[in-house]
């Protein structure tokens, strides 16, 4: 298993997990589908495969296509690009994330800011 998620990949490895995690597992085709650019399906495949050596997806075949999946859970995975996220933007803040989203130029729902307030209320009460 991957030590670092984030720092362990190049730009492009990256693109191709994010495009693999929302699809939650995908072919070589599917994935150059999703990308920006004009990726040609051979370039992807071979990036794939660098992926796998790193031990970031595994594949099954599903006929004459590769499907890989991540071997990383999502969650983890969140919490590792968190973290990177908190790192470089941040200087390690969570408080100081928090308030980035909150300055007003995110635009949050009564649902999502009522979510963060639980989650401040629950964490106060943790540590009480």
């Amino acid at each position: 298993m991957p030590r670092d998620f984030e720092n362990e990949l190049s730009r492009r490895e990256r693109q191709i997990m994010d495009a693999i995690y929302r699809l939650g597992e995908a072919s070589a085709a599917e994935v150059a589908r999703t990308l920006d650019d004009a990726a040609g399906q051979n370039s992807v495949r071979v990036t794939l495969s660098i992926l796998e050596k790193k031990g970031f997806l595994l594949h099954r075949q599903d006929g004459p296509r590769y499907v890989y999946r991540p071997t990383v859970a999502t969650d983890k995975a969140r919490r590792s690009a968190m973290r990177h996220v908190l790192k470089t933007f941040f200087s390690g803040s969570p408080s100081a994330a928090i308030l980035s989203l909150l300055d007003g130029t995110a635009r949050l729902s009564q649902q999502e800011l009522d979510d963060i307030a639980q989650a401040i209320s629950q964490a106060r009460k943790q540590e009480e």
